[in-house]
This record gives C-alpha cells, sequence and structure tokens, in this order.
C-alpha cells in the first residue's frame, strides 16, 4: 500500500487541533480513493492512536466524507465529498493528489449537518435505518458525536421503544454495548477468568476494557438497573483518572486510550430502575427521549394507529394510563397490519397494553376505528 508523504506521521507527535486529524485522514482517503484502509493502518500512518482515528473517521462517516465498507475491522473509503474535508485542515497530499476525482459511486452512509438540509437515514448494525431528530439544532447523531469529542458523557431517559438504543448505535459505529440487568457484576465489565481448552484458566477483559484500550464508546443499556456496587468499578475510567484497576488481573492498571467514551440509557418506568446521585453526577448531559409520532406518519404507519397512540401518550401525560405505544410497538403493529390484517393489529394492540390500562386502551381504540375491539385471542375450533 502507497503512502502519500505528507500524510505519514510520526508516534508521539503533539495532538492534533480540532479537525486537523479529520482532514488529514481524509487526504489519504481522497488521494487513493479506489483503496480502503483499516482503523489501524491510518493509525500507524499518521501516528495516532486508533481510537482518536476511529473517532475522527465516524465523524468524516457522519458528514458524508467517508464510507465504511466493513466493520469486521472496520474499513473505510473515500466518498465524493471527501476531498471537501481535506480542504478544510491542513495540506495532507500534494494538492495533485487531493484533487482525486470524486466517484458517485462509492456508498455514503452518513448524515450532512443541519446546515446542509434534512438529514438522511443511518444504517445501523442490525440493517435498519435510523432517522435523525433535531437535538440543540443539531441531527441528533452529529449532537452526541460532538459531545463525545468534548468527553462529556450523556444519559439517556425515556420510555422501552423510543429509540433510545438506534440513536447510539447510529452515532457510534465502534460501540461495544453492556445489556444491564440486576445481575450484572463486575466480572461482566472487567473481565474474568475462565477455562481455556487445555483446562487451565486464562483472564478474559470485559467489554469496559475493550473499550478503554481499543478507543471505542461504550453504551450502558438499562444502566439504572445495573448494581450501584458494581457500576462504581466504572467510574474511575470516567473522570479525570480514565484508569482502573483490575484487581482480579494482578492489580493490573488500564488507561482509557484516546477516543474510549461512556454513554448510556435509563427506562425511569421500569421496576427496579434507578437513578442514584453518583450515576447521574457522572453523566452531565441528560436527553429525554420521547416517540416520534411524525416519524412514525413518514413511515407509513396506519394513520389510525399513530392517531391512537398520540391520544395515549396525552393520556399518559394526565395520568389517566401509565403506558402508551411508542414507535417500537407502532411499527410492529405496521408488520402485524400487513400479515393479519388491521383489525388484529389493532387487537393485538389492546392485548400488549399493561393489564391495569388494558379497559382504557380498548375504550380508546374502539372509538377511533369505530368497532368493538378487544385483545387479540384465540376463537372456537375451526
Amino acid at each position: 500500500m502507497t503512502t502519500p508523504p505528507a500524510a505519514q506521521g510520526t508516534p508521539g507527535t503533539s495532538k492534533a487541533r480540532p479537525g486537523e486529524l479529520r482532514a488529514r485522514i481524509a487526504g489519504i482517503l481522497a488521494a487513493q480513493p479506489s483503496m480502503s484502509f483499516t482503523v489501524t493502518e491510518l493509525a500507524n500512518q499518521l501516528g495516532h492512536s486508533g481510537g482518536a482515528v476511529g473517532n475522527a473517521l465516524e465523524t468524516l462517516l457522519a458528514r458524508g466524507q467517508a464510507a465504511r465498507i466493513g466493520n469486521q475491522p472496520r474499513t473505510y473509503r473515500a466518498t465524493a465529498t471527501t476531498t471537501v474535508a481535506a480542504a478544510h485542515g491542513p495540506a495532507t497530499t500534494p494538492p495533485s493528489q487531493s484533487r482525486a476525482t470524486p466517484n458517485p459511486a462509492l456508498p455514503t452512509t452518513a448524515t450532512p449537518s443541519a446546515s446542509r438540509g434534512r438529514p438522511v437515514p443511518i444504517m445501523r448494525p442490525n440493517g435498519q435505518r435510523y432517522h435523525p431528530r433535531a437535538l440543540a439544532n443539531l441531527p441528533d447523531v452529529e449532537a452526541l458525536r460532538r459531545l463525545r469529542e468534548a468527553n462529556v458523557p450523556v444519559l439517556l431517559y425515556g420510555p422501552p421503544g423510543t429509540g433510545k438504543t438506534s440513536l447510539i448505535e447510529a452515532a457510534f459505529g465502534d460501540l461495544i454495548t453492556v445489556a444491564g440487568d440486576g445481575d450484572t457484576t463486575v466480572g461482566d465489565l472487567i473481565g474474568e477468568y475462565t477455562q481455556n481448552a487445555s483446562g487451565g484458566y486464562e483472564f478474559n477483559y470485559g467489554p469496559l476494557v475493550t473499550a478503554m484500550q481499543e478507543g471505542r464508546a461504550l453504551l450502558l443499556d438499562d444502566a439504572t438497573l445495573i448494581s450501584p456496587k458494581v457500576l462504581a468499578a466504572l467510574y474511575p475510567a470516567m473522570d479525570g483518572r480514565r484508569q482502573i484497576q483490575v484487581k482480579a488481573h494482578k492489580g493490573e492498571t488500564i488507561t482509557a486510550d484516546d477516543g474510549f467514551y461512556v454513554i448510556a440509557g435509563h427506562n425511569p418506568g421500569v421496576h427496579g430502575a434507578i437513578l442514584t446521585e453518583a450515576l447521574a453526577s457522572r453523566f452531565s448531559v441528560q436527553i429525554q427521549v420521547g416517540s416520534d409520532y411524525d416519524l412514525a406518519a413518514a413511515l407509513k404507519i396506519n394513520g389510525t394507529a399513530v392517531r391512537i397512540a398520540r391520544n395515549i401518550a396525552t393520556r399518559q401525560q394526565t395520568g389517566e394510563v401509565g403506558w402508551a405505544p411508542q414507535l417500537r410497538e407502532l411499527i410492529a403493529f405496521q408488520k402485524i397490519a400487513d400479515v393479519l390484517g388491521p383489525e388484529a393489529a389493532f387487537a393485538n394492540l389492546v392485548g400488549i397494553a399493561p393489564v391495569e390500562d388494558r379497559d382504557t386502551i380498548a375504550e380508546i381504540v374502539t372509538k377511533a376505528t369505530g368497532k368493538p375491539v378487544t385483545a387479540l385471542a384465540l376463537g372456537r375450533q375451526l
């Protein structure tokens, strides 16, 4: 692989100014638009940590100035607008190289900034598209990426199914997820000894250590279900020390690489979820996430179902009911309607409501559809 001379870095160089690293990376990509690069290859060329390079690449991805074409390992190449990013920083390649011919056929999965018009959907790892929403006059994915660059931890809170995890997956392509619950242990975060094929034991690092060593984003999903004693093992990594001690592994000290970032999700209405003062104080930004019913309509979900959901959500705010269908339930509604028909989908909507709210939900659905609706159930034998 040929490296443009001016793009090479020297290990141990001082930290790049904001945007400088992105411009240097863009210069390498733009100089060889037909080639793809891994995070490690670019880090070696530039003399920066893999975490910093990976974070810069994700920002380029968000702006449509790079395309990710592989995940294991993460691999990137130029898009038609990569040369724009290269031009907005110190020169990284000779002028003749930086003006590489754009290739409109190259894929882009990015989100342009709000100033460039409506953001386009972002492909999540599961193949589903995430539609950005507004946050502080920015697309939410870009806002989260800026907070990561500034190392400001974020807590997203709201009912299940509103898109908290979807947003985080769309924002951070290098994400490692911990699904929290009451059984999560310190070993689940940091690591523990496991038996190997030869019958001996070896220490396997957990997701927290992996994220720290590789400079990746770590999502604590349902963080408030994890015991506060377990979460305490995470806190030294989030403060100015950015270190933890792995007591189970000879007291080894792990120092976070550039790019390491913690973000969490919290479902206030879930039984057992407790947002302690110690946890809340670690997350300087706390963002409420509710369902985007306008998006549900834009996705061509049954209009009556969307109106019902809005109505129930309004009643939930007044305390009349404790549950309302979120975007997840509406997407499921449309899939059921496509397979079994709208009547079955409305009956299922009633059936998935909590028992204490089911009668009220049935009344709302019945009034909206003009037909009596009860929970979906088996009928007589055919």
